[in-house]
């Protein structure tokens, strides 16, 4: 039941921008399941989602990392900001420019960071290739990637 919560949460971040606890427990109401706030609090905890700032100033939960240690994600953010120039999507592919000599370093950033979406990652001295599973979640990917640049 919780594995199958689990993926209804990261279904449900993909999709809506979900900013408080509340709303999180609301969609997954509608899902048919039985949650509370303390149930909706260690979802958000196990899963290791972080929120972001959106454009309009509201902020939404994403996966940022699901390593042990959480101030890792502060680090990767660190690092693709400081490295990061631009992205393109080449069908699933995302070309991700970066600073010259920071390719190595964001790449390995974004792998900590385990998206989902991306299956591997090449980079040589200021380009990475990122292979995501589809064209959709490639897309999605690269709103994910601005909002972390974004800040």
């Amino acid at each position: 039941m919780k594995r199958q919560r689990h993926e209804v949460v990261v279904d449900l971040i993909n999709k809506y921008e979900i900013e408080t606890q509340e709303e999180l427990a609301e969609y997954l109401r509608r899902e048919g399941f039985d949650v509370t706030q303390a149930t909706v609090s260690r979802d958000i905890r196990e899963l290791h989602l972080s929120k972001v700032v959106v454009g309009n100033g509201r902020q939404k939960y994403i996966i940022l990392q699901q390593g042990e240690d959480n101030n890792l994600g502060d680090k990767y953010i660190r690092v693709l900001r400081e490295g990061f120039l631009s992205v393109q999507m080449a069908q699933n592919i995302l070309v991700i420019k970066t600073e010259q000599g920071m390719a190595m370093a964001v790449a390995a950033a974004l792998d900590a960071m385990r998206f989902s979406e991306i299956v591997g990652c090449i980079a040589g001295d200021d380009t990475i290739f990122a292979a995501v599973r589809s064209v959709k979640e490639t897309k999605a990917v690269m709103d994910k990637l601005n909002m972390i640049i974004k800040g």
